[in-house]
């Protein structure tokens, strides 16, 4: 018999090539720019949440330290807090960000104006670079008075509208009307403990810490421009009682300041 004659089955065929070699290793090249994809995925993620903190900062809700007693005891140094923007109408930035470039500033509608009895954050009027934060007292159009330490609006004690728990007398001694030794807004006003009657002007605030004898507030530099409120405290998110990080007021945390 031939070669030629042999049977069919007899003839060795090669097998598929893709079967017997080994799967190709990714180049070094690729791996690379596996690795520079992942790189700039990580990036995005984090630019997103940076820009999303941002946001959340500028028109809804922003973080404050208190620095000074003058809140006590609704607030005590150390407290942190959350305060609402959104709720007296957040302004867009004033400035590009990360820079001195002024832009236009727009404010957005505000829920609801700024009333007797809620805690404030503001620029402080004499220096607008430095946030400050009392009680809203009265609003334009109202005649805020104080006698021997009681404060009124209209005619009424602010008790009536808000009594706060943590309000605090440190001075058992009550300044009468023509012997104060600090100097009061308007000048002839009367003194820290018997003072006005006042009536707000239009666009303004009356403003006072809930620490009445250690406040610096409106009975002394006058009136909050309505321009100038930041925004309405909220809660209390940390509290720490000394610069010592874990000396925590846990009974703090958490807090909703009325």
């Amino acid at each position: 018999m031939s070669i030629n004659e042999l049977p069919d089955s007899s003839l060795v065929l090669p097998m598929n090539s893709e079967e017997t070699s080994p799967p190709d290793k990714p180049s070094i090249a690729e791996a690379s720019k596996k690795e520079k994809s992942k790189t700039l995925e990580l990036f995005q993620i984090a630019l997103y949440a940076l820009l999303f903190a941002y946001i959340i900062r500028i028109f809804f809700l922003q973080a404050f330290k208190i620095p000074t007693g003058s809140m006590e005891n609704t607030l005590l140094v150390g407290d942190l807090l959350l305060v609402n923007k959104f709720v007296y109408g957040a302004k867009t930035p004033d400035k590009i960000p990360f820079t001195e470039i002024k832009i236009p500033q727009y404010q957005l509608p505000a829920l609801r104006e700024p009333r007797s009895g809620d805690v404030i954050v503001f620029k402080f009027p004499p220096d607008p670079l430095v946030d400050y934060i009392k009680r809203c007292v009265a609003v334009a159009g109202q005649t805020v008075e104080i006698k021997n330490k009681i404060v009124y609006v209209d005619g009424a004690p602010l008790s009536d509208i808000v009594d706060p728990p943590g309000l605090k007398y440190e001075d058992p001694d009550i300044i009468p009307r023509d012997k104060g030794y600090e100097t009061v807004f308007p000048k002839n006003a009367g003194s820290r403990d018997n003072y006005g009657p006042v009536k707000v002007p239009e666009g303004t605030l009356f403003a006072m810490g809930d620490n009445r004898d250690r406040s610096y507030d409106s009975r002394q530099w006058g009136f909050v421009p309505r321009e100038y409120v930041i925004g309405k405290a909220l809660m209390v998110y940390w509290s720490t009682a000394s610069d010592d990080n874990f000396d925590i007021r846990w009974s703090r945390i958490g807090m909703m300041i009325e």
